[in-house]
């Protein structure tokens, strides 16, 4: 028999400290986003590098991040770096995981890119006097960015829905950390992870309706 008794209004006065918890998590996302794309960058230019040490270390990068679950790599880097003497608290861990993830997603979806860009726009720059980096910054970098920008907004999407496993490495600031504090003390689980979920839904909605409108601002022409 169904006699579930549902308390919301506590549930809403823990809200202001749910907020805050997701404030957290979009700092993770981003921060994860931001340093995982100048790696990626990086992966993607060395995957097609002349170079086989180069091409080897970035195919072992996108390979494991790619075939091996998000999981064990914020594991990896708590509990595994922990066990060689290199200690990370639970953010930077969880950064660092969640980095780590999309640097090896966005390297693929950059390799794609950067063939998708006719060579003689390298030949051109180079024709004008450019140098290799600048004709890569310039030229190559905001073609790039225009054909990687949605799979670019499908990834942080991602990333923050990933910051939630930080929970399992005893984080407890960011929303899912938060939510979870207050059902251990309360266990009223569906009211406040139901409020969680609302939030999550709100902060993705948020970001793919700023990615169009970015996209639509941006790519007029």
């Amino acid at each position: 028999m169904f006699n579930y008794t549902f308390h919301w209004r506590p549930a809403f006065q823990a809200l202001p400290a749910m907020l805050e918890g997701a404030l957290i998590t979009i700092q993770i996302a981003v921060l994860s986003m931001l340093i995982g794309t100048v790696i990626a960058i990086a992966l993607a230019v060395a995957s097609g590098s002349q170079y086989r040490l180069a091409r080897f270390g970035a195919s072992v990068w996108v390979e494991t991040a790619r075939n091996t679950p998000a999981l064990f790599q914020i594991y990896m880097a708590y509990f595994g770096l922990g066990s060689i003497g290199i200690f990370l608290d639970s953010y930077i861990a969880l950064l660092a995981g969640i980095t780590f993830n999309n640097a090896g997603y966005l390297a693929e979806t950059f390799r794609g890119g950067l063939r998708a860009i006719p060579p003689i726009q390298t030949r051109a720059g180079r024709s004008l006097g450019l140098g290799a980096f600048s004709t890569f910054r310039l030229i190559v970098l905001p073609q790039l960015f225009r054909i990687v920008f949605y799979p670019m907004t499908n990834q942080i999407v991602w990333a923050i829905l990933m910051t939630s496993l930080g929970v399992i490495v005893g984080l407890n600031i960011d929303l899912t950390g938060v939510t979870q504090e207050l059902n251990v003390r309360t266990f009223r689980t569906f009211e406040y992870f139901a409020i969680a979920a609302v939030i999550y839904y709100l902060i993705t909605k948020l970001v793919t309706g700023s990615a169009r409108l970015a996209a639509w601002k941006l790519f007029k022409y």
